[in-house]
């Protein structure tokens, strides 16, 4: 197959094309190497430090948008919570069998 040689030729390539007959080849010395090693192991270097940085972020996350104020607000029930009172309101109601309604 020929290339019509009126068709223009982009500028990012002017320069870098070296017509042989009927073939177009590119110039090594042009191209710069790709890198073939260690490509897994570089963007796993990225990603485990983000998603470490994400799941951190998680953990604080809940921990003081969930855990903390939880526990403020178990303290805060058990500070006034009168075991024995409610034992007796259920014990009223009819909860327990064991132990009948007064």
């Amino acid at each position: 197959m020929r290339f019509a040689s009126f068709l223009p030729i982009p500028t990012y390539l002017a320069g870098q094309r070296a017509w042989s007959g009927n073939t177009v080849s590119m110039s090594s010395a042009l191209l710069p190497k790709p890198q073939m090693r260690r490509l897994l192991a570089r963007r796993m270097k990225f990603h485990l430090f983000g998603a470490f940085l994400v799941s951190l972020g998680c953990a604080a996350l809940y921990k003081f948008g969930v855990a903390e104020p939880r526990k403020r607000a178990y303290a805060e029930f058990y500070k006034n919570y009168d075991p024995m009172k409610d034992f007796e309101a259920m014990r009223a109601a009819g909860v327990f069998e064991s132990a009948p309604p007064k």
